[in-house]
């Protein structure tokens, strides 16, 4: 465990509340604090909260792979009517900067409800630090999410930064629409715009509403990014070996005509 304190003069003459500060340094774990003007400050880790530590997202100046952490909701009766896999990524713009991060699943609430035509999945880290909320909606054959909110309230990109909140919703929207009883997946990022400020970026993922046999997932529908990626490769390998086939055969026949006593003129 990495300890990092710088101690004003004035303290090392005896201040009592300096001292315990030190001490705090010393046996609590990922805080760290340092010098500013003479007095003490805790630095941009955690922060100290009478009943423990108050948790606030720290934003990453770059980009990492999101954990995958497998999330479901379910009705009174304990079956399962919401289940995603998925990783999820907060994307910040700060000064025309980016800064990232990262959902953590150990560490995220899940709450919501369940009705037959719509259904809710909150996602949401200690203290509110965060948070990431799906709306499902059933229509005849096939269900979709129809509305995302979320916010993320992290600790200052900088030291003079000011405590910001960064919030975003899609509404009204069919997003990962699929047929009952199956399943959306999709390996490809997807990247959704939910302010000027903020993105959500989900990878892998792959979701279910209302109808799950046994809680379990039913049968993958793939999006089109998984589809195109699969399916372009086959596409120019099949044009290819046509291209081959081609030149071999009209090679083939200007051969043949040759032996039958045709000469160039």
């Amino acid at each position: 465990m990495a300890i990092l304190f710088c101690l004003p003069t004035a303290m090392l003459k005896g201040h009592r509340g300096g001292w315990y500060l030190f001490f705090l340094a010393a046996v609590v774990p990922g805080v760290h604090f340092q010098s500013t003007n003479g007095s003490i400050q805790p630095a941009l880790v955690s922060e100290l909260h009478s009943k423990g530590q108050i948790y606030r997202p720290v934003l990453q100046p770059s980009e990492a792979t999101p954990q995958t952490g497998n999330y479901v909701k379910k009705d009174l009766r304990g079956k399962p009517c919401i289940r995603i896999t998925m990783g999820a990524e907060f994307l910040v713009t700060e000064n025309k900067k980016t800064w990232y991060f990262d959902l953590d699943p150990s560490r995220v609430r899940v709450s919501g409800y369940c009705g037959k035509e719509e259904a809710l999945l909150s996602l949401t880290l200690p203290d509110n630090g965060a948070s990431l909320q799906f709306k499902f909606k059933k229509e005849k054959n096939v269900f979709y999410v129809i509305e995302m909110n979320a916010h993320l309230s992290p600790m200052p990109v900088c030291k003079d930064c000011s405590n910001k909140t960064y919030k975003g919703v899609l509404a009204h929207e069919k997003l990962f629409k699929t047929a009952n009883g199956r399943s959306f997946t999709c390996k490809s990022e997807n990247l959704l715009l939910m302010s000027s400020e903020l993105k959500i970026k989900l990878v892998p993922v792959q979701m279910q509403a209302f109808n799950l046999s046994q809680g379990q997932y039913g049968k993958e529908v793939e999006c089109w990014a998984d589809y195109n990626k699969r399916i372009i490769p086959i596409i120019i390998g099949a044009a290819v070996v046509c291209l081959i086939l081609i030149i071999v055969l009209s090679f083939l026949v200007v051969r043949d005509r040759r032996r039958d006593g045709y000469e160039r003129i």
